[in-house]
């Protein structure tokens, strides 16, 4: 007997929304059927097909426009999740400000929805506010996963399985390479990757404008180099139980001008075995997966995952590093 499609919501669309809703039109056990950005949502309980999407988000800047299905709003979260049927949603939204994720959350929370929900959060702080959410989401019938992209997600979870290995774990280093083609796709992204340079924070980087951006990027030839980044992987791995959060360190190079990855994304777990000896493993992502791959696959192997937790009753707050996602044909 087959299973009816899991309806699924994307919040944001800027380059991983876009990316989430070509993926979710190959795949035939899950069904886009909202979308919201800033401007605006499209629902549409039968499915929403991304080549008219993109086209309608890029030349009138919303979804809101879309003939039929779109509705332009100033609060187009909230309005979208009041009124669509939605098993669980993707909030593939920048978390600049850095309680961003948070407030969104306790949107879900007030509104009374129920269901699932995931994202791909950044940093350590984001998930320690989410943290404190925790008893509510539960009471509210939500189940959420967080720290469900690349790096924390697919890299968290590859971490923690590789740690089976110890008896004690010394040392858990993920080194990301991200290239895209244009900066402009993600500008959420790199933005929030910018705020993690010495020289910037958080607030530094959401204030800045696009030409600004642009301009500090010709500085850098388009390159970021990040270093011990304050990344969720290592609240991640203490809550698993793995190691403390000062054995994790996170840093990659992200080059804004060519889709080709800079180096290889990968992460090494460092530890010793019950024998006495020290040995480390490594898993290398492949340099054709790009980024938008990596994060959206992982997100809805985690949606999945998190459908099959809320059909018994498990709500609350997931991470990747204690649920093993479901791969999503």
């Amino acid at each position: 007997m087959n299973n009816p499609k899991i309806k699924v919501g994307v919040l944001g669309f800027g380059g991983l929304g876009q990316a989430a809703a070509k993926i979710l039109h190959a795949k035939s056990q899950m069904c886009l059927v909202a979308v919201a950005d800033q401007k605006g949502y499209a629902y549409n309980p039968e499915g929403l097909d991304p080549d008219t999407l993109i086209p309608v988000y890029h030349q009138q800047g919303s979804n809101g426009y879309l003939p039929k299905y779109g509705v332009l709003s100033n609060n187009s979260i909230v309005h979208l999740i009041s009124q669509a049927q939605v098993d669980g949603y993707f909030l593939a939204l920048p978390n600049l400000p850095n309680t961003f994720m948070a407030d969104v959350t306790r949107q879900f929370i007030s509104v009374g929805w129920q269901g699932v929900l995931v994202d791909a959060l950044k940093r350590t702080s984001a998930v320690e506010q989410l943290l404190e959410l925790q008893e509510d989401l539960s009471k509210a019938g939500i189940t959420y996963l967080t720290g469900c992209g690349a790096t924390p997600g697919l890299l968290t979870a590859a971490a923690a399985i590789a740690a089976q290995s110890f008896a004690e774990i010394h040392h858990v280093k993920i080194t990301f390479g991200v290239g895209i083609a244009n900066w402009e796709a993600y500008r959420a992204t790199i933005r929030e990757d910018i705020a993690h340079l010495p020289q910037f924070d958080v607030d530094k980087a959401k204030a800045m404008t696009d030409e600004e951006v642009e301009e500090f990027l010709d500085k850098t030839n388009g390159i970021l180099t990040l270093e011990n980044m304050e990344h969720a992987d290592d609240i991640m791995l203490e809550l698993a139980e793995i190691c403390d959060r000062h054995q994790v360190t996170v840093g990659g190079i992200v080059d804004t001008r060519n889709p080709k990855k800079p180096i290889s994304t990968n992460v090494q777990v460092t530890g010793r075995t019950f024998e006495g000896r020290i040995s480390t493993h490594t898993f290398t992502l492949g340099d054709e997966t790009s980024m938008a791959a990596n994060v959206c696959g992982t997100a809805f192997g985690y949606l999945k995952a998190g459908i099959k937790l809320h059909q018994r009753n498990l709500n609350g707050l997931f991470t990747a590093a204690e649920v093993m996602p479901s791969f999503v044909r």
